[in-house]
């Protein structure tokens, strides 16, 4: 390779680490001043210079793509020629696109059906494992070892479980006499299937509900117990109750994982999308937009109504909680809380 081809390939590791270099340079400039003008204490001055690093790769790399692509999202741009200026247009566009009203709905299907599964089964899974048995580590371990294979990995397995022909669910289900569909190739079963696929890694919650349960004290269980509550009535009145606060956890961490679903809809089928555009997951259509149509301007505007989504459902997940979840020292109310001078 030429030697210029190596300098125009240096140029932007260059640029970088010298914006970097002059980036700590003024930061230190800063901070001696302030402590040499008693602005702040030197312990203060090591706590911004030791978090500077976080800060300065939040900067870079989420906060200022997220007010790019939003300022994106009111241009016309095809990476090729120069951006126009088109307003509102690409919402208004999203408002009328069919597509996204299909990836909206597969989107909302697919966390409905996956994060109660997850959590119901994960949550299972942890009070049999928090069992005092011989061996008890190491089917912790069999159980948590599955989530440690993720993404496209994990895919590419389970396209040949639910294979129609040769696979072993459907070898299972034949066992029982009953044949088997399509999986992947049916527009009915496709989502279900990865659905069942997003059940394979409900150990990394398990691993959290049991860190919850052997957290619930054990003095709990004795006083009832003696009142004579039975293995239900502790469960539903002290277990639940005391690992409410892990449950919700979980709950808004799976939900946002569930919205953000791709590689399942990418690699399944070729063409991206499942049959019928039964698979078409809302992040998967803001990929196709955005480097397959090269339509960035309303891929970003995609981006933007994934996160209005994204905020909404949390928000009401999280005020749905004030019902259900339970905290040791009480939910705060108007008479109850503490007034702060």
């Amino acid at each position: 390779m030429p030697s210029g081809t190596d300098d125009r390939l240096m140029q932007p590791i260059a640029t970088f680490g010298l914006i970097v270099a002059s980036a700590y340079a003024v930061l230190f400039g800063v901070m001696k001043l302030a402590t040499a003008r008693r602005w702040i204490d030197r312990s203060t001055a090591a706590f911004w210079i030791f978090i500077s690093p976080w800060v300065f790769g939040f900067l870079l790399f989420t906060a200022g793509p997220m007010v790019y692509s939003l300022v994106l999202s009111f241009f016309d741009w095809n990476l090729l020629d120069p951006a126009s200026f088109v307003g509102l247009d690409n919402y208004q566009k999203a408002a009328a696109d069919p597509l996204l009203g299909q990836a909206i709905k597969v989107t909302l299907l697919y966390a409905v059906l996956s994060v109660p599964l997850s959590t119901a089964l994960s949550l299972a899974v942890a009070l049999l494992m928090n069992t005092k048995v011989r061996g008890i580590h190491f089917f912790r371990t069999v159980w948590y070892l599955p989530s440690l294979v993720t993404g496209v990995a994990q895919t590419i397995l389970f396209l040949w479980v639910f294979n129609p022909t040769y696979g072993l669910l459907n070898g299972v289900l034949d066992v029982f006499g009953v044949h088997g569909p399509a999986w992947f190739n049916s527009t009915f079963w496709s989502l279900p299937a990865v659905v069942l696929m997003s059940l394979w890694t409900v150990g990394g919650n398990m691993i959290i509900y049991l860190a919850g349960l052997q957290d619930v004290p054990v003095e709990l269980y004795e006083a009832a117990e003696i009142d004579g509550s039975g293995r239900w009535q502790r469960f539903w009145n002290i277990t639940l109750p005391q690992i409410s606060p892990v449950i919700f956890f979980n709950v808004v961490t799976g939900l946002i994982g569930a919205m953000q679903v791709f590689t399942q809809g990418y690699i399944v089928t070729q063409a991206g999308g499942g049959p019928d555009n039964s698979l078409l997951f809302l992040v998967l259509y803001l990929y196709k937009n955005a480097f397959e149509f090269f339509q960035m301007g309303y891929a970003s505007a995609l981006a933007w109504i994934l996160l209005v989504m994204i905020l909404i459902l949390t928000a009401l997940v999280f005020r749905g909680s004030a019902f259900w979840v339970f905290y040791e020292a009480g939910r705060p109310t108007k008479e109850n809380r503490v007034r702060t001078p």
